[in-house]
């Protein structure tokens, strides 16, 4: 997987000029973060890793550098589904 294909900092600079505020998540081999639920509207994006987000009914296994929007409200999980790390970008629209 080749990580130097996506500029992290334009990424955040790039979001922050649509409202979002986040930074870079680190999740071991098998983590899960189930049935998260935020106020705010939320991107995240791949880095590194073989992650699946379950959203809106729908599994959506990342690539490296695609953005995956998730409303607020919306009942979502992630999962770090590879044998390494995973390194993703999340950020929050913030008002």
């Amino acid at each position: 997987m080749n990580r130097h294909s996506i500029d992290i900092q334009k990424v955040e600079t790039e979001w922050k000029s649509r409202g979002f505020h986040g930074g870079v998540w680190i999740d071991p081999p098998g983590q899960v973060w189930e049935d998260y639920v935020h106020d705010v509207d939320e991107l995240v994006m791949l880095v590194e890793g073989d992650v699946e987000v379950e959203l809106l009914g729908s599994t959506h296994r990342l690539r490296p550098g695609e953005e995956l929007f998730i409303p607020a409200h919306t009942a979502h999980t992630v999962r770090n589904v590879g044998s390494g790390r995973s390194r993703w970008l999340y950020a929050y629209r913030r008002e």
